[in-house]
């Protein structure tokens, strides 16, 4: 699914290849049945206006928004299992469902990064990708709606992705959740959280981070509205990751 390759493009770090690749992102949206002609319309304008500035001045943007804080983190165990030592497990898990899947991943990268994930999947049928993004969606709703609620116009990535689960997501609670939040990307917040963090050499997630231009993070989201709500997969190998 060519839709699902481009947004795992555009939710990436920008690059000169993204940028030059424009046109022909534009042209598989505008072709995507996936969408409707709204939604389609809305990621076109994203791509124009990504596209269309400096691109030091969008990886900067990319960099204030996706590597401070916790709250936009793009790795999907953050999530849900947090430092916990389950991430540990359920990474190497999934990292085997791809391999047995055929799809080879560098040793540098985290296999729940969200663009990998979409990778992954747009090779995929779409009955496997309706259901994989919709075991997904109660994040990547608190993930649109953060965005949202701090005026940035990638949602609009994840509203696409929301779409193609087909899944009909009541956003109220949510909404409503996100709007009681207090941001942790300030400087007062990081400050805080450093001077509360034991740091602990035996801690085996100590210096786990990927290389991908996203630092995980460590805090989950609102354990009320993202946590009870278990990530069920569906394929049988898929079956075995951890936790989720």
């Amino acid at each position: 699914m060519l839709i699902l390759k481009v947004v795992s493009r555009l939710l990436d770090y920008p690059t000169e290849a993204l940028f030059g690749a424009a046109d022909e992102m534009i042209s598989v949206v505008e072709q995507s049945d996936e969408l409707s002609a709204q939604s389609r319309a809305a990621l076109v304008e994203f791509i124009r206006q990504l596209t269309a500035r400096e691109l030091y001045d969008a990886q900067e943007s990319y960099d204030l928004l996706f590597d401070r804080g916790r709250a936009l983190s793009l790795l999907l165990f953050e999530h849900v299992h947090g430092e916990s030592r389950d991430r540990g497990q359920a990474m190497v898990d999934l990292m085997n469902v791809y391999k047995s899947n055929g799809f080879e991943v560098d040793s540098s990268q985290l296999p729940d990064y969200i663009p990998l994930y979409l990778e992954y999947l747009s090779e995929k049928l779409p009955v496997y990708i309706q259901e994989w993004l919709g075991d997904i969606c109660h994040i990547l709703t608190m993930l649109s709606e953060r965005l949202i609620e701090r005026k940035c116009h990638y949602n609009v990535l994840l509203d696409s992705l929301i779409e193609v689960s087909g899944v009909e997501v009541d956003r109220a609670e949510i909404v409503d959740t996100v709007s009681k939040e207090v941001r942790d990307d300030t400087v007062e917040a990081i400050d805080k959280e450093w001077e509360d963090k034991e740091i602990r050499f035996d801690d085996p997630m100590v210096g786990d981070c990927p290389k991908s231009g996203i630092h995980h993070s460590q805090k989950s989201l609102d354990p009320n509205t993202v946590n009870q709500v278990p990530i069920r997969w569906h394929d049988a190998d898929a079956a075995q990751v951890a936790g989720l």
